[in-house]
């Protein structure tokens, strides 16, 4: 390309590590795009009046990675102009106020790249096979099911 864009990337990152939002949104980044559009879901500290400490997540990474790649591929069918998709998920312990996952898409206006971020998070939510566990002050948990999973009877926008 003229303008020293690189070629459109789908970027997937599954890490114990602490996520960043600079470096996932330094990856969408392009000249030839003026808006990136970001989520970030964060632990919070309650759940229907308990009390949350942290967070845990497991997940199939190969499954799991499969599918983002399959929502990554309907982005671009939906919003043509989507130039870059970045999805870092956290696994492991996620204490309260650290990001759990984040989206990152660049495109060259906001209404794609914002539609298609929403689009991306409702649909690693109802179907990517990463579990979530909340874990209370009491010391009990839960396993969460996303009520936006297909499985439970979710559906997609």
């Amino acid at each position: 390309m003229n303008d020293g864009d690189r070629d459109a990337q789908d970027l997937i990152k599954l890490t114990y590590d602490k996520l960043s939002a600079d470096a996932a949104s330094d990856t969408v980044l392009c000249p030839s795009c003026g808006a990136v559009s970001m989520f970030i879901g964060t632990t919070r500290n309650n759940f229907e009046g308990k009390k949350v400490v942290q967070l845990e997540y497991e997940a199939y990474i190969p499954m799991a990675e499969s599918q983002l790649k399959k929502i990554f591929c309907d982005i671009r069918e939906r919003w043509s102009t989507v130039r870059h998709i970045c999805v870092h998920h956290r696994l492991g312990v996620v204490p309260v106020t650290e990001a759990s996952v984040i989206v990152a898409i660049s495109s060259p206006h906001r209404v794609q790249s914002l539609e298609a971020v929403a689009y991306c998070i409702d649909a690693l939510k109802a179907s990517v096979p990463i579990w979530k566990k909340e874990v209370y002050e009491t010391e009990d948990s839960t396993w969460k099911e996303n009520k936006e999973c297909l499985w439970a009877g979710g559906t997609l926008k």
